[in-house]
């Protein structure tokens, strides 16, 4: 299965950066799986240090500078996420869709695969190595490239509601949702072209609140966590 992490998640209650308590819990929370026997690949996002479209309104570089930092933002969560695990004894591999041999491997499909089937957990770094892609669409597509079974996106909230939950009150979440039926709503789940990727090769979505501790564990077992998109 494939993790997807927001970058923002990983701030927990800070306002910027990497808070080390969130990075220990998903450490903690990734070996559960692992020692179920369960393949893990992980795309992280870089919103806590710095995404594109920041640059972009603030007037600083154009929208492909911008999203190549936000790249390197992905990178540096990747490499915090991959010395957490190893604390934790377990193995991995850091690829990355831009070249930097000192700290990564190149991502090459196949050898992705193989990692997986070692044991290790692969981190994708850099999101999908273009500009004007999101890494939920990284997400979806190496998800769809390592042939997954499910995509879960951990964020800091417990599901996809009717409304924003944090704005209004009377919002209603979802125990499962068709994609047909996000694309009707305009929800914002994921961006589009990670949703179609997912759809067109029936790869169900769980989003859900990977902030709590053993939420993790509990969707890969099956139990009734978050919302399921399908």
């Amino acid at each position: 299965m494939l993790l997807k992490l927001s970058g923002e998640a990983l701030m927990g209650e800070k306002s910027y950066g990497i808070d080390p308590k969130i990075l220990e819990q998903y450490a903690r929370d990734v070996k559960k799986v692992i020692d179920q026997g369960v393949q893990v690949a992980v795309v992280i996002g870089g919103g806590n240090i710095f995404r594109g479209v920041q640059g972009v309104s603030g007037g600083i570089v154009d929208r492909a500078q911008g999203d190549y930092m936000g790249m390197l933002a992905t990178v540096i969560n990747a490499m915090a996420l991959q010395g957490a695990f190893e604390k934790y004894g377990m193995k991995t591999r850091l690829l990355s869709a831009i070249k930097m041999e000192q700290i990564c491997e190149p991502f090459i499909r196949r050898r992705a695969m193989r990692h997986l089937e070692k044991g290790r957990i692969v981190i994708f770094g850099a999101g999908t190595g273009n500009p004007y892609f999101t890494t939920d669409s990284a997400a979806s597509l190496r998800a769809v490239e390592i042939e997954a079974d499910l995509v879960l996106k951990g964020t800091r909230v417990d599901g996809i509601y009717t409304a924003d939950p944090e704005k209004d009150p009377n919002a209603r979440r979802f125990d499962k949702i068709s994609f047909s039926e996000v694309y009707e709503r305009g929800l914002n789940v994921m961006d589009l072209t990670a949703i179609t990727l997912c759809q067109e090769n029936n790869l169900p979505i769980v989003v859900f609140d990977m902030n709590k501790e053993g939420n993790f564990l509990r969707v890969c077992e099956g139990e009734d966590v978050g919302t399921l998109v399908c």
